[in-house]
């Protein structure tokens, strides 16, 4: 026997035991793992190809009318919708516009209180 030879005994029957039951919880976490990926990788698949098959729909020219003396103060975009302040004789307003469509999506308005 070389000093790289070692005796390992053989396990008790609780010790088997054990080993089997650690082995099928191991065999478990696992597959609820893989499953769960799976899981994962099929909601992105499936994301990226539904929004791939939309054709944009076909946006002509569109007039939006402003209140009597309104002002637009800026223009940007948060998410798919634009999003315009206007000032309206000191009164702010918020206005936002689907940016595919360009429909209008809401509308929020501030007020000094009295």
């Amino acid at each position: 026997m070389t000093t790289s030879d070692t005796a390992v005994p053989e396990p008790t029957p609780e010790q088997a035991a054990l080993f089997a039951r650690v082995r099928r919880m191991m065999l478990i976490a696992g597959l609820t793992t893989a499953l769960a990926i799976c899981a994962v990788l099929i909601a992105v698949g499936y994301r990226l190809f539904k929004s791939e098959g939309r054709a944009p729909e076909a946006v002509g020219d569109v007039t939006a009318t402003l209140p009597k003396g309104a002002r637009i103060v800026s223009i940007g975009v948060a998410g798919d919708r634009l999003v315009v302040t206007l000032d309206v004789g000191g009164v702010t307003e918020i206005r936002t516009f689907d940016a595919r469509t360009l429909r209008p999506a809401g509308k929020l308005k501030f007020a000094n209180e009295p």
